[in-house]
């Protein structure tokens, strides 16, 4: 019966320590200053003049997206903004015929994501309106899901 196994010649695992202990900084220099994150910087505050520009253009038509990349702001600031104000939002879903017209083109074989860009919207809204519909999804290949 043998107890010590490996642990009987420990001269390779030593020799292992040894080397990485020299791998090891000297622990007598000072640590090298840490690179720490990026300053954070302060959010961009619009004034009252940008703001009232702000909603006027979502008034005449331009997108969230489109607005905040016009101010440097982030689409969800530009909509925070919008409620703050108490703006009426748009609603760019689908209407009944471009419901139908994805579902028919979905039929075709088009990808969500092509129906999506050729109706102007995401993806996941011609998605949504196929599930409403009761519309089997497909896999890549065009085959029914099971």
């Amino acid at each position: 019966m043998d107890l010590g196994g490996a642990y009987y010649n420990t001269k390779m695992q030593v020799d292992t320590l040894e080397s990485l202990r020299r791998k090891l900084p000297d622990p007598t220099t000072p640590a090298p200053p840490s690179a720490g994150r990026p300053k954070l910087s302060r959010a961009r505050q619009l004034g009252a003049d940008q703001v009232q520009e702000l909603i006027a253009g979502y008034k005449s038509g331009e997108t969230m997206y489109q607005l905040g990349a016009r101010f440097g702001i982030e689409r969800r600031t530009v909509s925070k903004i919008l409620h703050r104000h108490e703006v009426p939002m748009r609603r760019r879903g689908l209407s009944l015929e471009q419901t139908d017209d994805a579902i028919h083109l979905y039929h075709l074989g088009w990808s969500l994501a092509r129906v999506g860009q050729h109706l102007g919207v995401e993806h996941t809204a011609v998605l949504a309106k196929r599930r409403q519909r009761g519309i089997p999804t497909r896999d890549t290949h065009g085959r029914p899901r099971a």
